[in-house]
């Protein structure tokens, strides 16, 4: 019996070593976790405080941002709606700051997704500053075209003033000579009154005698049949005779004219409203016009300059009896002579 206890006792006394050892070790192990855990738990809390320092740092660059953004809104109008978003955007981050500030779990997800959002707002602030600054090329260029539109307006300006005063000065030398020459050509038609009421009266004295031939105002008037058969234009020997006449008191006349005055005989030819129908006449127009052009060349036969003498035909349209009888169509067949001026 007391071999077995005292063979117990030994056992027991070997076990209980190593159970203390086992204990120890436990308890060192357990102090080791313990010391892990405290550690973990410090560089957690150091952790939670430098994002708290990263979360106050990002709120001061959101808040510079907002400063710029709000800067580059009065550059560009086309930037004042992506300001507006990125100003609700940075309202938003800032909740999420608050969130992030008052919660350590989850701190580092939400610090990536801000800086997400200001890699995000920092690239459409370039854009937008991109934006501003080819706004402003614009500007500048514009401003340089407008400098030089202004010039060119001042150059046109002064180039109109000096315009205006030229052609206010011509204004006034055209009414000047204007005045000089009405003043001149009412002299010579004053002075051509004159040799016209001589050259008819040497005419009314050469011609007194023929009843056929009349002074209608300012023009000398010969019947056609004093001068052409019925539907010809060649003159009859009695017209070369008046002609003559009148070519001996018109070339008289010239002598007598200043050179001055630039006077014309103008020979007019008529019809009556009968129409002609002649290969060589398709018309009374081509009849009156012959019968002037004729009278015209037997003139320069004569010796009349030819610068002196006009042909006109009118036809049956200018007659000076509207009546339908044998004696208003011989009014109206009549060649007609005129000194005028030119």
């Amino acid at each position: 019996m007391a071999r077995g206890r005292s063979r117990r006792s030994g056992e027991y006394g070997e076990f209980w070593p190593a159970y203390v050892d086992v204990l120890s070790t436990l308890l060192l192990v357990v102090t080791l976790l313990m010391s892990i855990f405290m550690i973990a738990q410090y560089f957690s809390a150091q952790e939670a405080t430098g994002k708290d320092s990263a979360l106050q740092r990002l709120t001061q660059q959101i808040s510079e941002l907002t400063s710029m953004l709000s800067l580059e809104k009065g550059k560009s109008q086309s930037a004042q709606d992506d300001l507006a978003a990125l100003q609700a955007s940075l309202s938003s981050l800032k909740a999420d700051n608050e969130k992030l500030t008052g919660a350590g779990l989850g701190a580092d997800d939400r610090a990536k997704a801000a800086e997400g959002r200001i890699a995000s707002l920092g690239a459409d602030l370039d854009k937008q500053k991109s934006i501003s600054a080819e706004a402003l090329s614009k500007v500048d260029l514009l401003n340089q075209q407008l400098v030089a539109l202004r010039r060119q307006i001042a150059a046109l300006s002064d180039a109109l003033d000096a315009s205006q005063k030229k052609t206010t000065e011509s204004d006034k030398t055209i009414k000047d000579l204007g005045a000089r020459l009405n003043t001149a050509l009412a002299q010579q038609v004053q002075e051509l009154k004159r040799y016209r009421s001589d050259f008819f009266g040497r005419l009314r004295e050469l011609l007194k005698d023929r009843k056929d031939i009349r002074i209608a105002g300012d023009r000398f008037v010969f019947e056609s049949e004093v001068l052409f058969p019925a539907g010809s234009a060649t003159l009859t020997p009695e017209g070369d005779a008046a002609m003559d006449q009148i070519a001996s008191a018109i070339l008289e006349l010239q002598k007598e004219i200043p050179p001055d005055i630039d006077w014309a005989l103008q020979i007019n030819g008529h019809t009556d409203i009968r129409p002609i129908s002649r290969s060589q006449f398709p018309s009374n127009w081509e009849l009156s016009t012959a019968r002037a052009s004729s009278v015209v060349k037997y003139l320069i036969s004569r010796g009349v300059p030819p610068d002196r003498l006009v042909a006109a035909g009118y036809g049956e349209f200018a007659p000076i009896d509207p009546g339908l009888t044998e004696e208003a169509f011989q009014k109206n067949r009549r060649i007609e002579l005129k000194l005028t001026n030119r």
